[in-house]
């Protein structure tokens, strides 16, 4: 009979999924600063590389303590979420709409880390693994700090100037055709006699 997993396995297990994860977001980063046309996004996506170099050297620290040699796991889920701003990048966006949609995308794959970093922080803690969770914690307030950088960034401007240009487009489709024609805006009561 096979001898049953423990904590520590599941916890070295998630550790090589997000050792794989940020490998392979140290891929996909450099393709979306180079696709985002707001300045601001630009360097945050840039910035957050840099963070996430530093993070794959945190996680083979981690790996050290626990006496266990860095090696990742395929992560499945950063790949789907890599997969779907791959696909997001391909769209023929405005230009606001398409850094809205590199937010929204950079976002999915910070809330994905934010999780899997949580749970490595409190495994770790559990199990009295201290170095490896004030590792994994300075990782986890990076995600975290980053997630917000994005959210500032979407609500600081770029969601309202892409949904300035839904506004524009939608009232372009609205406007009638012809000489003479008048439109009423919605907003305004019909007239009594």
């Amino acid at each position: 009979m096979a001898e049953m997993g423990t904590l520590h396995d599941a916890f070295v297990d998630e550790l090589r999924d997000s050792y794989d994860a940020e490998k392979q977001l140290t891929k996909a980063l450099p393709k979306m600063a180079k696709a985002a046309h707001s300045p601001e996004l630009r360097e945050a996506i840039e910035s957050h590389l840099e963070e996430t170099r530093q993070q794959v050297e945190r996680l083979e620290q981690v790996f050290e303590s626990l006496g266990e040699k860095p090696r990742g796991k395929h992560c499945d889920g950063i790949a789907g979420i890599i997969q779907e701003a791959q696909a997001v990048m391909q769209e023929d966006f405005d230009e606001p709409t398409a850094d809205a949609c590199l937010i929204a995308s950079a976002q999915r794959a910070e809330h994905y880390e934010m999780a899997a970093y949580g749970t490595l922080v409190a495994w770790a803690r559990a199990m009295g693994h201290d170095e490896a969770a004030d590792l994994l914690q300075e990782t986890l307030d990076e995600e975290k700090a980053a997630d917000e950088k994005l959210n500032t960034l979407a609500e600081g401007g770029i969601n309202e100037q892409a949904a300035e240009g839904a506004h524009q487009s939608e009232e372009e489709e609205e406007e009638p055709v012809g000489a003479g024609s008048s439109k009423r805006s919605s907003s305004s009561s019909p007239r009594r006699r």
